[in-house]
């Protein structure tokens, strides 16, 4: 009996100190977004160096791996399939062959991904063989079928390591419509985010009782397009009135952040952005304390991870060697001559050789009235002398298409006046700034900017103008005559040619400044190009050879003598000395 008790005592306090012994389980979580095609540590545009790409990135989760093994969770956030002309080539130069934003993908064994809205921009012959091509699940719980209502994509996704189950949602900005013809998402449609969150939070609670919940959403942190159905930018709000959710990654504004917010339940939820172009990564650990296999804690922390400086990874540049290759032919390709440079911080200042001469191509390409046109890139150049496919990513940026919309003269001078409104500031003395700017200080040093963003700056061809900086919001726009020398009428209907991410209503300019209903822009729209404008932009070069754009000189801001002085001023702090 002794003996009995004795073996039943010393199991009994065995049994007591394995059930006090506490088991820690870690997680690494590696959030990529907004790569925009920059795989290889060098830029197509530029033909050079670059520091922030994929192959540094490699590097970094493959050090990590030796660490966490499979406890490391590796996830991409969309906008992969737009930027350097690596993504052109591949999109529309050599469709046939498998897409290398899938390969990167596959090769550095992400975990899930979700899809972005420059993804969606390429078209569903794009995307939808890019989506068949990548080997992990791709998620939009937002992205809904019309033909099904059910979810396009996988709305979530769950892994299982360690016996903890960790439960990613993913979803993209509503706002596509507001920027992108339906031709290219034909057959969706996008709910609002907040609303989604919550649903398929209840679902995994009910069904999949995950141990973790993450947000993966290519949405901003806040701002945006806000209309009554939907934020364009929701992330940071779905942190705080959505509980559940542990930790959320997510971009598309292209805003380097990091932020802890309690919920509306008082719980933590980390929230991570690592901007774009593959200069950071989001890294976050989560901690989980278990006893008896149970959670008893659970601790997450997290930073922006500079990778621009950490080693390229060699395995990575041999495997896609070929591919760099191919695209380096693409782009050194000689299309012509230049006789001068043209400069986009022009644009901001009067009637400039590198806006007008997109507009006069998109006047020709549509023989429209009136050309719409903004700088798509905050300063950039193209150099007197050859020009190669390369400097057309620099001429122009995105994919759009041309479109023709009909507009009425008073529409045409409101869109402007909306226009203008966001870029330049109403002057009442020679001390006044003319351009609507901000202030940063970076390292201790100011470094100022426009308060708005310069993509939506149209300046117009076709129509000789004066801009009025003595004039409030609304009334700074003085149209004195079509430049062909007939009257400008407000009432006349007039052909105008813009680009397609204009026409369908991104910048609001159609629809806020214009006052056009959203609804109504695809009834307005009377002609599309076949091709995308830099393919236009390309052929006019190739057919001319020799290329000398000017100013059209069409449009100029006043009184001359608030106006120039403060030119002066303004473009010295916005680029230093010329």
């Amino acid at each position: 009996m002794f003996r009995l008790v004795t073996i039943s005592f010393l199991t009994f306090c065995l049994n007591i100190g394995i059930m006090g012994q506490d088991k820690i389980i870690k997680f690494r979580i590696i959030q990529t977004s907004d790569i925009h095609g920059c795989f290889f540590p060098y830029d197509f545009i530029e033909r050079k160096p670059e520091s922030g790409s994929m192959a540094r990135i490699s590097s970094y989760v493959k050090n990590l791996r030796e660490t966490y093994g499979d406890n490391l969770i590796l996830m991409d956030n969309g906008d992969i399939l737009q930027g350097q002309p690596t993504c052109y080539y591949c999109n529309y130069i050599k469709p046939e062959r498998k897409n290398v934003a899938a390969s990167v993908i596959n090769y550095m064994k992400y975990d899930v991904e979700t899809i972005g809205n420059h993804d969606v921009e390429t078209g569903h012959a794009v995307y939808d063989k890019w989506i068949k091509e990548v080997e992990c699940p791709m998620l939009g719980a937002n992205i809904i079928s019309k033909a099904t209502g059910k979810p396009y994509l996988q709305p979530y996704h769950i892994i299982k390591r360690k016996g903890i189950k960790i439960a990613i949602i993913g979803m993209i900005t509503p706002a596509i419509p507001n920027w992108l013809n339906y031709k290219l998402w034909e057959g969706l449609c996008f709910k609002n985010m907040e609303s989604c969150a919550s649903y398929w939070i209840k679902y995994l609670k009910e069904h999949e009782n995950p141990n973790i919940i993450i947000g993966l959403f290519h949405s901003g942190g806040e701002g945006g397009i806000k209309t009554d159905e939907y934020e364009e930018d929701a992330s940071l709000k779905i942190a705080k009135e959505v509980p559940g959710f542990d930790l959320i990654l997510y971009g598309h504004d292209h805003k380097k952040h990091i932020e802890t917010i309690i919920n509306n339940e008082g719980n933590k939820v980390l929230c991570i952005n690592p901007s774009s172009n593959a200069y950071f990564v989001s890294d976050a650990e989560i901690t989980l304390t278990l006893n008896n296999n149970k959670i008893i804690d659970k601790h997450i922390t997290g930073k922006l991870q500079d990778v621009r400086n950490l080693p390229v990874d060699q395995d990575f540049m041999s495997y896609f060697k070929s591919d760099i290759d191919s695209i380096n032919n693409f782009v050194n390709r000689k299309i012509g001559v230049f006789e001068n440079s043209i400069y986009t911080r022009d644009s901001y200042f009067g009637s400039s050789a590198f806006c007008d001469f997109i507009q006069n191509i998109q006047l020709k390409v549509t023989n429209a009235d009136i050309s719409f046109n903004a700088p798509l890139s905050f300063d950039t150049i193209i150099k007197a002398g050859d020009v190669f496919v390369s400097d057309m990513f620099n001429l122009y940026k995105y994919e759009n298409q041309i479109y023709t919309v009909r507009m009425t003269g008073k529409e045409i001078k409101d869109y402007l006046e909306m226009s203008y409104g966001l870029w330049t500031n109403t002057m009442t003395n020679k001390d006044d700034h003319i351009m609507l700017l901000k202030v940063d200080s970076i390292n201790g040093k100011e470094k100022y900017g426009f308060k708005n963003l310069a993509f939506n700056f149209d300046s117009a061809a076709g129509i000789d103008y004066e801009v009025d900086v003595t004039k409030p919001y609304g009334s700074k726009i003085n149209i004195l005559r079509m430049s062909n020398g007939e009257p400008f009428s407000m009432s006349k209907w007039y052909n105008v040619a813009m680009n397609s991410y204009r026409g369908n209503g991104g910048g609001e300019l159609l629809t806020k400044g214009a006052g056009i209903p959203l609804d109504s822009l695809q009834n307005r729209i009377i002609f599309e190009s076949d091709r995308d404008q830099r393919y236009y932009l390309m052929k006019e070069i190739e057919d001319a050879q020799i290329v000398a754009p000017k100013p059209n000189n069409n449009w100029r801001f006043i009184p001359s003598l608030l106006t120039e002085p403060a030119i002066k001023k303004d473009r010295k702090l916005l680029f230093g000395k010329e």
